[in-house]
């Protein structure tokens, strides 16, 4: 642990406060103890502007169990900048007789600044990340513009993140490495994953890439990167060729008003019937590479086969080989064709029984498909988690808004039967009051038996509300609540993206 330091590391102080430390240890046999004062300065938001309710994002605590007092939790979240985004890229457009280019907003646009802390159950920040530390709001330098997202623990002590054209990683003592994604690719957002060969999967975009209609575009989230830790290209899955970038079962079902971190809330409960499903290339819901038909949220590895596990938002949830083939889809039927509909998974009940459902995926008995997920995951049981936000349930929109619920879910995967079947779920008893329709996340502990979550945009749809991100650890067996903590946005209508538990003796290696 020293070694790595130049004396001993000091983490989770108090934020302007003079904190108090004991330092105890044993010299030539005898132990020793130490008492010093650390004296911290305040925290402070950059981006502080006249949409501000508070300057900080708030912290309420509305239960912790016992056994549960030391748990620290890391919040991924964001906040608007004063001028907005004032970058996007040109999307070059091929035409039949020659070349051309119209001006479309591509997902550089996807530019927010970083809000990264992390709380104790008693609601207070025992860490935070500088805003400055990744991110620049009027740096020319497209390196440190985006949206820092990805937030997961290494093997050796460190978090992963994305941030644009960016990937990286930093520890809890602020050491940030961050380099360029490999040439020829740009806009990374949402997922990162350190696998255990020492690499990294990136969820990126491809520059200049030519569709099947002949138009040169920027595609929009649908490449999976393998990339070693100094930035070297490994492989990638490109979905425009592994999947179907055409099938809009699910796209046309989406309330437009709210696609990821893109909030209209003029548009709210609209669908893409109303618009156009091959809209001008870039950043919008559609069909085709150039748009955002699939929406990579997550990506998890499976090291059994050497395979990943994506949540597709737009489509559903996959998993793909190293040699590029699907090996079976967690959606409903309606829309998957030729082989990949013989990948698609059919419901079964705890006796193996087959469960009927229509093509939208409205099943009979206990099993529901995900909807517009987040975090579809690989957990330390071999089962598969998701944050289920329920958006475009059942390929529709509910005459009431407030009708719409989430879950935390839980699948069991027999990928020789073709079979999957649900064994966990929490939530939808909690009806629109627990309701995220973006982001959020949500995983398996098995060191304390519970499932895991973070619903990170709760109330975003109403107007001039602060949005609550709700940390949530639910025990397994009894499905009753051990945790629960809501932190506010610091603006009315943004988001939070994800959160995740910080164990520090992982973290710091003792």
């Amino acid at each position: 642990m020293l070694n790595r330091h130049d004396g001993i590391p000091v983490f989770g102080l108090y934020a302007d406060h003079n904190n108090s430390v004991e330092v105890e240890y044993i010299l030539d046999g005898k132990k020793e103890k130490e008492t010093y004062s650390i004296l911290t300065g305040p925290l402070k938001n950059d981006y502080v502007d006249n949409r501000n309710v508070t300057q900080l994002q708030e912290v309420k605590v509305t239960k912790v169990a016992k056994g549960f007092e030391d748990r620290l939790y890391f919040v991924n979240s964001m906040t608007t900048v004063p001028q907005g985004s004032d970058v996007n890229w040109l999307q070059p457009k091929s035409g039949g007789s020659g070349w051309q280019a119209q001006h479309s907003a591509g997902s550089v646009a996807f530019d927010m600044a970083p809000f990264n802390y992390i709380v104790d159950t008693q609601g207070e920040y025992r860490w935070w990340l500088n805003q400055d530390a990744t991110y620049d709001s009027r740096s020319v330098d497209f390196s440190k513009r985006g949206i820092l997202m990805g937030v997961n623990p290494t093997f050796d002590g460190k978090l992963t993140f994305v941030q644009g054209q960016t990937f990286g990683m930093f520890d809890l003592m602020g050491r940030v490495d961050q380099m360029d994604l490999p040439r020829g690719y740009l806009d990374t957002t949402h997922a990162m994953w350190p696998m255990e060969n020492g690499n990294y999967l990136v969820r990126a975009a491809k520059r200049a890439y030519v569709n099947p209609e002949g138009h040169l575009v920027h595609t929009v989230r649908d490449h999976i990167l393998e990339v070693t830790a100094s930035g070297d290209l490994v492989d990638v899955w490109n979905l425009n060729n592994i999947l179907d970038p055409y099938r809009d079962a699910k796209l046309k079902a989406l309330d437009i008003g709210a696609v990821c971190i893109n909030v209209d809330l003029e548009s709210d409960g609209q669908t893409i019937d109303e618009f156009e499903i091959d809209a001008p290339y870039g950043d919008t819901p559609g069909v085709g590479a150039g748009r955002n038909w699939a929406h990579v949220n997550s990506i998890s590895h499976d090291p059994s086969d050497d395979s990943i596990i994506l949540s597709l938002r737009h489509q559903g949830n996959v998993k793909i080989g190293r040699d590029k083939e699907v090996k079976w889809i967690i959606a409903p039927r309606e829309g998957w064709k030729g082989d990949l509909a013989k990948k698609v998974l059919t419901p079964v009940d705890s006796k193996g029984r087959k469960i009927s459902c229509t093509e939208q995926g409205k099943c009979e008995g206990d099993f529901d498909f995900t909807y517009t997920q987040h975090t579809t995951w690989l957990s330390s049981k071999g089962t598969i988690t998701s944050l289920d936000n329920g958006d475009g349930r059942w390929h529709t929109q509910p005459a009431l808004p407030t009708q719409k619920y989430t879950r935390f879910v839980e699948y069991k995967v027999d990928d020789k039967k073709m079979t999957v079947e649900q064994l966990w779920e929490y939530g939808k008893e909690r009806g629109y009051d627990w309701y995220s329709p973006v982001t959020s996340n949500a995983e398996y502990r098995g060191d304390r038996d519970t499932m895991f979550g973070f619903g990170g945009s709760t109330f975003l749809r109403e107007p001039g509300q602060r949005t609550i991100g709700r940390i949530n650890e639910i025990d397994y067996k009894t499905k009753n609540v051990m945790v629960e903590i809501d932190v506010y946005t610091d603006k009315p209508n943004i988001t939070h993206y994800r959160s995740t538990i910080i164990d520090p003796k992982q973290m710091f290696g003792f």
